[in-house]
Protein backbone atom coordinates (compact mmCIF):
# COMPACT_ATOMS: atom_id res chain seq x y z
CA UNK A 1 0.00 0.00 0.00
CA UNK A 2 0.98 3.68 -1.09
CA UNK A 3 0.73 5.08 2.87
CA UNK A 4 -0.27 3.23 5.91
CA UNK A 5 -2.13 4.66 9.43
CA UNK A 6 0.68 2.24 11.42
CA UNK A 7 -1.99 1.66 13.88
CA UNK A 8 -2.64 -1.78 15.02
CA UNK A 9 -6.52 -1.03 14.89
CA UNK A 10 -8.75 -3.36 12.66
CA UNK A 11 -10.46 -0.37 11.34
CA UNK A 12 -7.04 1.44 10.58
CA UNK A 13 -5.38 -1.47 8.82
CA UNK A 14 -8.94 -1.94 6.71
CA UNK A 15 -8.36 1.54 5.45
CA UNK A 16 -4.90 0.67 4.58
CA UNK A 17 -6.40 -1.31 2.15
CA UNK A 18 -10.11 0.06 1.21
CA UNK A 19 -9.57 3.60 2.51
CA UNK A 20 -7.71 5.17 -0.98
CA UNK A 21 -9.68 7.41 -3.17
CA UNK A 22 -11.70 4.93 -5.94
CA UNK A 23 -10.93 1.61 -3.64
CA UNK A 24 -14.36 1.75 -2.54
CA UNK A 25 -15.67 2.02 -5.88
CA UNK A 26 -14.00 -0.63 -7.31
CA UNK A 27 -15.05 -3.00 -5.18
CA UNK A 28 -18.71 -1.88 -5.79
CA UNK A 29 -18.29 -2.19 -9.45
CA UNK A 30 -17.19 -5.63 -9.26
CA UNK A 31 -19.81 -6.33 -6.36
CA UNK A 32 -22.26 -5.67 -10.19
CA UNK A 33 -20.63 -8.37 -11.81
CA UNK A 34 -16.52 -8.75 -12.51
CA UNK A 35 -15.32 -6.68 -15.49
CA UNK A 36 -12.69 -6.20 -17.91
CA UNK A 37 -10.42 -3.28 -17.77
CA UNK A 38 -11.97 -0.89 -19.72
CA UNK A 39 -15.50 -1.95 -18.23
CA UNK A 40 -14.26 -0.73 -15.02
CA UNK A 41 -12.32 2.67 -17.01
CA UNK A 42 -15.99 3.41 -18.33
CA UNK A 43 -17.95 2.47 -15.10
CA UNK A 44 -16.07 4.74 -13.06
CA UNK A 45 -16.17 8.15 -15.07
CA UNK A 46 -13.60 10.77 -13.68
CA UNK A 47 -10.68 8.02 -13.03
CA UNK A 48 -7.06 8.16 -14.42
CA UNK A 49 -6.15 5.14 -16.15
CA UNK A 50 -2.83 4.94 -14.53
CA UNK A 51 -4.31 5.57 -11.24
CA UNK A 52 -7.52 2.69 -12.03
CA UNK A 53 -4.10 0.26 -12.91
CA UNK A 54 -2.75 1.50 -9.40
CA UNK A 55 -5.62 1.16 -7.82
CA UNK A 56 -6.28 -2.22 -9.13
CA UNK A 57 -2.39 -3.54 -8.47
CA UNK A 58 -2.78 -2.34 -4.96
CA UNK A 59 -5.82 -4.40 -4.42
CA UNK A 60 -5.03 -7.79 -5.91
CA UNK A 61 -1.72 -7.24 -3.78
CA UNK A 62 -3.94 -7.04 -0.95
CA UNK A 63 -6.27 -10.01 -1.73
CA UNK A 64 -9.50 -8.12 -2.43
CA UNK A 65 -9.29 -8.39 -6.20
CA UNK A 66 -7.95 -11.60 -8.51
CA UNK A 67 -7.13 -11.68 -12.03
CA UNK A 68 -9.12 -14.83 -13.70
CA UNK A 69 -9.84 -15.73 -17.76
CA UNK A 70 -13.16 -14.48 -18.91
CA UNK A 71 -15.45 -17.64 -19.70
CA UNK A 72 -16.98 -15.97 -22.74
CA UNK A 73 -13.57 -14.90 -24.27
CA UNK A 74 -9.80 -15.14 -24.28
CA UNK A 75 -9.87 -12.14 -21.60
CA UNK A 76 -8.85 -11.22 -18.36
CA UNK A 77 -11.85 -10.11 -16.10
CA UNK A 78 -11.24 -8.37 -12.62
CA UNK A 79 -12.89 -10.31 -9.59
CA UNK A 80 -13.43 -10.04 -5.79
CA UNK A 81 -11.72 -12.81 -4.11
CA UNK A 82 -14.04 -14.39 -1.53
CA UNK A 83 -12.70 -12.72 0.95
CA UNK A 84 -12.90 -8.99 -1.06
CA UNK A 85 -16.67 -10.03 -1.55
CA UNK A 86 -17.09 -9.44 2.23
CA UNK A 87 -16.78 -5.63 1.67
CA UNK A 88 -20.44 -5.63 0.35
CA UNK A 89 -21.86 -5.71 4.04
CA UNK A 90 -19.99 -2.25 4.74
CA UNK A 91 -20.64 -1.02 1.47
CA UNK A 92 -24.32 -1.37 1.83
CA UNK A 93 -24.18 0.10 5.12
CA UNK A 94 -22.36 3.12 3.90
CA UNK A 95 -24.68 3.53 1.20
CA UNK A 96 -27.61 3.42 3.56
CA UNK A 97 -25.61 5.93 5.82
CA UNK A 98 -25.54 8.44 2.78
CA UNK A 99 -29.36 8.87 2.17
CA UNK A 100 -29.32 11.99 3.48
CA UNK A 101 -26.64 13.44 1.27
CA UNK A 102 -28.29 12.33 -1.93
CA UNK A 103 -31.76 14.61 -1.08
CA UNK A 104 -30.36 17.30 -3.22
CA UNK A 105 -30.36 15.09 -6.27
CA UNK A 106 -27.91 14.64 -8.88
CA UNK A 107 -26.81 17.57 -9.75
CA UNK A 108 -24.51 18.38 -12.00
CA UNK A 109 -22.89 14.66 -10.89
CA UNK A 110 -22.42 11.62 -13.66
CA UNK A 111 -24.83 8.95 -13.17
CA UNK A 112 -25.20 5.06 -14.94
CA UNK A 113 -27.84 2.62 -14.79
CA UNK A 114 -25.79 0.01 -13.60
CA UNK A 115 -25.10 1.52 -10.36
CA UNK A 116 -28.19 0.76 -8.38
CA UNK A 117 -28.09 -2.65 -8.57
CA UNK A 118 -25.97 -1.97 -5.48
CA UNK A 119 -27.63 0.33 -3.87
CA UNK A 120 -30.99 -1.12 -4.40
CA UNK A 121 -30.02 -4.32 -2.54
CA UNK A 122 -28.80 -2.08 0.49
CA UNK A 123 -31.94 0.20 0.38
CA UNK A 124 -34.19 -3.13 0.39
CA UNK A 125 -32.69 -5.37 2.43
CA UNK A 126 -35.12 -6.77 4.71
CA UNK A 127 -37.92 -5.20 3.29
CA UNK A 128 -39.67 -8.57 2.73
CA UNK A 129 -39.25 -12.00 3.79
CA UNK A 130 -39.01 -15.03 1.85
CA UNK A 131 -42.04 -17.10 2.06
CA UNK A 132 -43.35 -13.17 0.95
CA UNK A 133 -41.09 -13.68 -1.48
CA UNK A 134 -42.17 -12.51 -5.58
CA UNK A 135 -39.81 -11.36 -8.22
CA UNK A 136 -40.27 -7.95 -9.17
CA UNK A 137 -39.08 -6.09 -12.33
CA UNK A 138 -37.91 -2.84 -12.30
CA UNK A 139 -37.04 -1.15 -15.75
CA UNK A 140 -35.19 2.02 -15.75
CA UNK A 141 -33.54 4.16 -18.13
CA UNK A 142 -33.77 0.97 -20.54
CA UNK A 143 -32.79 -1.85 -18.27
CA UNK A 144 -34.32 -4.60 -16.66
CA UNK A 145 -33.64 -5.61 -13.12
CA UNK A 146 -34.60 -8.10 -11.28
CA UNK A 147 -35.60 -7.97 -7.23
CA UNK A 148 -35.96 -11.25 -5.35
CA UNK A 149 -36.11 -12.21 -1.80
CA UNK A 150 -34.40 -14.96 -0.64
CA UNK A 151 -33.83 -16.51 2.60
CA UNK A 152 -30.12 -14.80 2.65
CA UNK A 153 -31.73 -11.60 1.64
CA UNK A 154 -32.70 -9.14 -1.43
CA UNK A 155 -30.92 -10.13 -4.27
CA UNK A 156 -31.02 -7.43 -7.32
CA UNK A 157 -29.71 -8.54 -11.15
CA UNK A 158 -30.45 -8.21 -14.30
CA UNK A 159 -33.12 -9.67 -15.74
CA UNK A 160 -32.64 -13.53 -15.99
CA UNK A 161 -35.39 -14.08 -18.25
CA UNK A 162 -37.52 -16.13 -16.34
CA UNK A 163 -41.23 -14.95 -15.41
CA UNK A 164 -41.55 -11.67 -13.03
CA UNK A 165 -44.67 -11.02 -10.86
CA UNK A 166 -44.60 -7.62 -11.61
CA UNK A 167 -42.62 -4.99 -12.93
CA UNK A 168 -42.54 -1.39 -12.29
CA UNK A 169 -41.41 1.34 -14.54
CA UNK A 170 -39.98 4.52 -13.19
CA UNK A 171 -36.66 6.63 -13.76
CA UNK A 172 -33.84 6.03 -11.79
CA UNK A 173 -33.44 8.60 -9.51
CA UNK A 174 -37.77 7.72 -8.49
CA UNK A 175 -37.04 4.08 -8.15
CA UNK A 176 -34.11 5.03 -5.61
CA UNK A 177 -36.41 7.60 -4.02
CA UNK A 178 -38.98 4.87 -3.40
CA UNK A 179 -36.34 2.07 -2.17
CA UNK A 180 -35.02 4.82 0.66
CA UNK A 181 -38.25 5.69 1.51
CA UNK A 182 -37.80 9.30 0.79
CA UNK A 183 -40.66 9.28 -1.42
CA UNK A 184 -44.07 7.03 -1.38
CA UNK A 185 -46.53 5.82 -4.28
CA UNK A 186 -48.40 8.67 -3.45
CA UNK A 187 -45.14 11.53 -4.39
CA UNK A 188 -44.75 9.77 -7.42
CA UNK A 189 -48.28 9.17 -8.88
CA UNK A 190 -48.22 9.19 -12.86
CA UNK A 191 -44.68 8.77 -12.53
CA UNK A 192 -44.66 5.34 -12.03
CA UNK A 193 -46.17 2.72 -14.19
CA UNK A 194 -46.95 -0.97 -12.30
CA UNK A 195 -47.65 -3.93 -14.59
CA UNK A 196 -48.52 -7.58 -13.35
CA UNK A 197 -49.41 -8.05 -9.43
CA UNK A 198 -49.30 -4.46 -7.94
CA UNK A 199 -49.60 -5.63 -4.27
CA UNK A 200 -46.18 -7.22 -5.08
CA UNK A 201 -44.08 -4.08 -6.27
CA UNK A 202 -46.00 -1.72 -3.49
CA UNK A 203 -45.13 -4.10 -0.65
CA UNK A 204 -41.68 -4.37 -1.74
CA UNK A 205 -40.66 -0.72 -1.16
CA UNK A 206 -43.19 0.08 0.91
CA UNK A 207 -41.65 -1.81 3.36
CA UNK A 208 -38.16 -1.39 2.17
CA UNK A 209 -38.26 2.52 1.95
CA UNK A 210 -39.54 2.18 5.90
CA UNK A 211 -36.77 -0.07 6.84
CA UNK A 212 -34.53 1.91 5.32
CA UNK A 213 -36.11 5.17 5.99
CA UNK A 214 -33.83 8.30 7.60
CA UNK A 215 -36.37 9.21 9.85
CA UNK A 216 -35.01 11.80 12.01
CA UNK A 217 -32.50 12.50 9.53
CA UNK A 218 -34.12 13.90 7.16
CA UNK A 219 -34.89 13.20 3.42
CA UNK A 220 -32.90 10.87 1.11
CA UNK A 221 -32.93 10.01 -2.73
Amino acid sequence: MSRSYGQYRGLARALDIVGDRWNLLIVRQLLIAPARYRELLDGLPGVATNLLTDRLRDLGSAGVVERRLAEEANAIVYALTPWGTELREPIEGLISWSTPLMARGPGGDRFQTNWPIVALRALLTGSVTAHQAQTVGIAVDGRLLQVRATDSGIEVSPHEGGDLDAVLRAESLIVLGLAAGALTFDDVRGLVEIEGDEAAARVLFTEGGRNAAVGDRGPAL
